[in-house]
């Protein structure tokens, strides 16, 4: 006759180490358990702006900063690390927990031409870009008292000049500085550009006739174009700005390749979890369309792109692509 099959019996012991084994064996077969059964945000979210503040990176941050706030109803505190054209703040967040708790404001700057010369990080592979904040184009200003009405007649000015002619950048490896040097090696001219630590400070001396030219974001100018102590030459929008229907674009006057603007946006550490980052856009994506933003927007002539994630960094890859080639010219040898 067949034995009766017994039941294997466990201590207390045994059953408690299969137990656990079976929650490790779950958790390791669903690594994104935990993210799902917590509601982010939980906790405060910050916000490094890598530029000293007054410019448009920190009004940006700062706007985008108050509107997660109140969507989120968790603290975001915005804090400015300056320095190295935008890559020294940008670094430390590279490195921070890819949680979405610390986020940076990218940008062409920080994420396009200065990693080109100032090694550090990869942009593409040590960060997660999140969405698009917004940017001012370029204008092309002169001193009121310089003699030119327009691109053409500035063209005839500094080839007519004996010594040349110095402008004015707010910085090393800047866009202002990027576009202004392309449009001097396009035209041949003799340009000897002077950078300085900010819009603020290059403005100054534009307005005190230090430097008789510049290449500066529009937000940073347009007030002294209003009252008539700068002249607006030219913009690198892709369309005219309304607040100028007189001033052309760069790209009219026949160069298309200094068409853009100095755009900014917000991206975190590589290996973001998807939903974060999809949680995160759309709520950029909708904060940069209120009233509110769309207000700042239009008094800064600052344009944005309403972009998904994907989208986005698609657009991120396609910039690096573009400019890259133009960052290294520029360094190279006059």
């Amino acid at each position: 006759m067949t034995a009766p099959t017994l039941p294997i019996l466990c201590s207390r012991r045994q059953l408690s180490l299969l137990a656990l084994a079976a929650i490790t064996s779950a958790a390791a077969l669903t690594p994104s358990l935990a993210l799902a059964q917590t509601e982010y945000p939980d906790k405060p979210i910050r916000i490094v702006v890598p530029y000293a503040p007054g410019g448009s990176s920190d009004t940006l941050g700062r706007l985008i900063g108050r509107h997660l706030q109140d969507a989120f109803k968790q603290t975001v505190v915005v804090e400015n690390k300056s320095g190295a054209g935008g890559t020294i703040g940008s670094r430390e967040v590279s490195k921070a927990a890819p949680d979405g708790y610390t986020l940076v404001v990218s940008g062409i700057g920080s994420h396009v031409i200065a990693p080109v010369d100032t090694p550090g990080f990869e942009p593409m592979k040590d960060f997660t870009h999140i969405a698009m904040l917004a940017g001012p184009p370029l204008g092309m200003v002169v001193n009121a008292e310089m003699p030119v009405k327009d691109v053409k007649a500035f063209i005839a000015h500094v080839q007519a000049s004996p010594k040349g002619l110095s402008w004015g950048s707010p910085g090393q490896g800047t866009h202002g500085h990027l576009t202004g040097e392309l449009f001097r090696q396009a035209h041949k001219l003799n340009m000897v550009h002077i950078s300085y630590k900010g819009a603020g400070p290059a403005v100054a001396d534009l307005l005190g006739n230090q430097i008789p030219a510049a290449f500066m974001t529009l937000s940073s100018s347009n007030a002294h174009v209003d009252t008539g102590r700068l002249r607006l030459l030219a913009v690198s929008s892709t369309k005219r700005v309304a607040a100028y229907p007189n001033v052309p674009t760069l790209a009219e006057l026949g160069m298309p390749q200094l068409t853009g603007t100095t755009w900014f946006s917000i991206s975190g550490p590589a290996g973001m979890p998807q939903a974060v980052v999809d949680k995160l856009n759309a709520e950029i994506r909708r904060g940069m369309q209120s009233a509110a933003v769309a207000k700042v927007l239009a008094a800064e002539s600052m344009e944005t792109l309403d972009l998904d994630a994907a989208a986005f960094t698609r657009f991120v890859a396609a910039e690096i692509s573009r400019w890259t080639p133009a960052v290294r010219s520029v360094a190279a040898p006059r």
